[in-house]
């Protein structure tokens, strides 16, 4: 039962956003949310390029970025097109005898990798849409705190950064996160 309760768990997560005012207060905020059992791994800060981000567990380009909704995106409309594609392909076919409808299954999963590919691609260089509202803070030099929490324990964690934090503000709660970023 407790292996079940784990994986339901880390599943599970919403991701609480926090304005730290400076390092600082960043470092000393990891080092809380360490202590009350948060893994490393689902602490991320977002700070101004130029900004020394030692000791902290930086955002990775998956919570920085819009490359997951893009490939998303690119893998359904290339799909589309490829499926199109392949009817055309199938009912007016180059050799062989007609129709040939494998081929709308062929080009619907060769245009979704390259529809996913080239649109991850795009959305690597596009800022997260999720981020955007925290632009103008991080511009000004204060660092973004993101950490996934399970369900359960959202209240606990607000509750416990509000008291150790005072300087710091909240900045909301994602309804929900991917699994993986």
């Amino acid at each position: 039962i407790g292996l079940v309760q784990k994986i339901e768990e880390d599943s599970m997560r919403r991701r609480i956003y926090w304005l730290m005012p400076d390092l600082d207060s960043a470092r000393r905020t990891m080092d809380d949310l360490l202590l009350a059992r948060i893994e490393h791994r689902h602490i991320h800060f977002v700070g101004r390029e130029d900004t020394d981000m030692a000791g902290l567990h930086e955002a990775n380009v998956l919570q920085t970025s819009d490359v997951i909704r893009s490939a998303q995106m690119g893998l359904v409309l290339g799909a589309a097109v490829g499926c199109l594609a392949g009817v055309v392909a199938a009912l007016f076919p180059v050799i062989g005898e007609p129709p040939q409808w494998g081929m709308i299954a062929v080009l619907g999963i060769v245009g979704g990798i390259f529809g996913a590919w080239a649109s991850s691609l795009i959305g690597v260089s596009t800022p997260s849409r999720r981020l955007r509202r925290f632009e103008q803070d991080i511009e000004r030099g204060r660092i973004l705190l993101m950490v996934d929490v399970p369900m359960s324990r959202v209240t606990e964690i607000e509750n416990r950064l509000q008291a150790l934090h005072p300087e710091a503000r909240f900045g909301g709660v994602e309804p929900g996160i991917p699994a993986f970023p």
